[in-house]
């Protein structure tokens, strides 16, 4: 697993038109995404072992489903999704739980890996092997995946680990009656 690169995180967390003082890092295993920003931020896992090392690394940190997130909507101002997109099932479900909880002017960080690079084949063809069932997005499909869900999506950077950035609408308020849950 390449290191997480703080600078992309940071620079999409700037595109918030929020301030941002509470993320999510979904699918954030250990802790790696939110140990490199520094709003509070809660790691969101489904794996207990991930979980049990990011607490030891100082992380507040709960197990969940990324398509029925344990958390209220528009509760938080931002959410990071390092390099695990591409292991969750169902990409609609998780966007619209992202714009779920997000508030408005909110903003997902998503650092994913591209299938269309010489390593990203590699990649694929490596998790396949394994036996993963991995869906991986280009870019470009990944704009397009968060912009169906209500976000304003661009992509920040690129190469074989890049970077795309979502911001919530006003859509994203809780009362708006969109991807209601009830959860808190």
């Amino acid at each position: 697993m390449p290191p997480t690169r703080e600078t992309p995180l940071v620079e999409g967390l700037a595109r918030a038109e929020r301030p941002v003082y509470r993320a999510l890092d979904l699918g954030g295993g250990t802790g790696r995404g939110a140990s490199a920003i520094r709003p509070e931020t809660v790691v969101v896992d489904a794996a207990p072992g991930m979980l049990r090392r990011a607490r030891s690394k100082g992380h507040a940190a709960v197990a969940g489903d990324a398509t029925r997130l344990p958390v209220a909507d528009a509760s938080v101002d931002a959410a990071l999704v390092v390099d695990a997109l591409h292991h969750m099932p169902d990409h609609p479900a998780v966007v619209a739980e992202l714009y779920r909880v997000l508030r408005p002017g909110g903003v997902v960080v998503v650092r994913e890996f591209d299938p269309t690079t010489l390593r990203g084949r590699a990649l694929v063809a490596a998790e396949r092997a394994w036996g993963f069932d991995s869906t991986f997005h280009a870019p470009a499909a990944l704009v397009d995946l968060l912009a169906a869900g209500g976000f304003e999506a661009t992509v920040l950077d690129g190469g074989f680990g890049y970077t795309v950035v979502g911001v919530a609408g006003s859509g994203s308020v809780a009362g708006s009656g969109r991807h209601k849950s009830g959860r808190a």
